[in-house]
């Protein structure tokens, strides 16, 4: 019997995208699998699903279907398909049949791969390193070393994981492929092996000085260069640096993340700095030059005569320089008026005079006290 055109078994046009061709497959997958059709049309609902797998095998593969398109069944050679595969005889489990599509959920879920000798492959996990620097160092930049913990191959077993002069055996539960599949109703799921852990190997006798492990943490120092600028909470990453994968697989990687001490002056507020100065009462009042600290030096501003409390000065460009701004943040001078204490009899005798002076002189020397004596006044009216 002559087969259907592939297209027209996926219902689709030779035009359609990959993701067309996906859905259509799965519509038909879902529909005819030979786990959800027993009895009576068991048999035709499976040959549907071969063809409908053999099709998807050859459309799904673009040197395939290249060839499908350009010479038909003739240009594709039904003899390189194995077992399960177009013209197969086998179809797998539910799990086979959407392998390509779920590829993350049936075999292969938590970042794993098939290594050349057929075990699971794993990347190794990420590694969190906190690091704590100064105001300085951030606005500046830094290059500094760390410690991290690190592993290397264990010498007495050549890190083969068993003890010298006995070898690992292949797991009986996966048959040394570190997956076994588990059936729930019609789903048949591909899992990491409980036994073996996915290394496909059982050590019936471990090394002691690595405990089986085929290696042994020790510490590395790393050279880290912290860029100017940076922030609260930012992460710098180092590739590779991470712990080591399983059975050959990646290391994962190293994140540090950057905590910024508290300053005794400055409050960082993006690219911006904020700073409270005590300034006295006679110097708020008389007016001058007054020096206010930067994280490059010294800047100074001038005080008007008569500077209330709270008063704010910006300072152009004396901020920080973010890692990803252009232009430096300012800085904020924020006054803070302080009251004299401690007092010797002399000073006392001092400011009641000039205390006096100014309820003589009237409102003009406390503009903002007289006004809030009259809001007070018209409340109780």
């Amino acid at each position: 019997m002559a087969k259907r055109d592939y297209y027209e078994v996926l219902g689709l046009a030779k035009t359609a995208s990959e993701e067309e061709i996906k859905k259509a497959y799965r519509k038909l997958a879902m529909k005819f699998h030979p786990d959800r059709n027993q009895g009576e049309g068991a048999k035709a609902a499976e040959e549907k699903f071969k063809e409908a797998k053999e099709a998807y095998e050859m459309l799904s593969d673009a040197q395939k279907r290249a060839a499908y398109d350009q010479h038909g069944h003739a240009g594709v050679d039904p003899n390189m398909a194995g077992r399960g595969g177009p013209g197969g005889e086998g179809f797998g489990g539910f799990a086979e049949a959407f392998g390509d599509i779920f590829g993350d959920i049936f075999g292969g879920a938590g970042g794993a791969r098939r290594g050349a000798g057929g075990q699971q492959v794993y990347r190794g996990s990420d590694l969190s390193y906190a690091m704590e620097i100064t105001l300085e160092e951030a606005a500046r930049g830094k290059e500094t070393q760390i410690r991290i913990p690190s592993w290397e191959g264990c010498e007495t077993c050549s890190g083969s994981g068993a003890k010298p002069g006995t070898s690992a055996k292949s797991c009986g539960s996966c048959g040394g492929s570190g997956t076994v599949h588990m059936r729930q109703g019609f789903f048949s799921v591909q899992q990491t092996c409980p036994h073996c852990q996915g290394s496909g190997k059982i050590i019936p006798d471990p090394c002691t000085a690595c405990n089986g492990q085929g290696k042994i943490k020790k510490s590395k120092t790393l050279e880290v260069k912290i860029p100017a600028g940076i922030n609260e909470g930012m992460r710098i990453r180092s590739a590779g640096n991470g712990e080591p994968g399983v059975n050959g697989g990646p290391s994962g990687d190293l994140y540090i993340e950057i905590r910024i001490k508290q300053h005794e002056i400055f409050e960082r507020d993006g690219d911006d700095l904020h700073c409270t100065m005590p300034v006295g009462m006679t110097t708020a009042a008389l007016g001058g030059t007054i020096e206010v600290p930067t994280l490059g030096g010294k800047a100074e501003i001038e005080l008007p005569e008569g500077s209330q409390h709270g008063k704010t000065f910006r300072l152009r460009g004396k901020g920080i320089k973010g890692v990803r701004s252009s232009y430096p943040g300012d800085l904020y001078c924020h006054i803070s008026i302080e009251t004299p204490v401690k007092l010797t009899e002399h000073q006392r005798k001092l400011l009641k005079e000039l205390d006096k002076s100014f309820r003589e002189g009237g409102e003009r020397h406390s503009p903002n006290a007289k006004s809030w004596t009259d809001r007070v006044k018209d409340l109780f009216k």
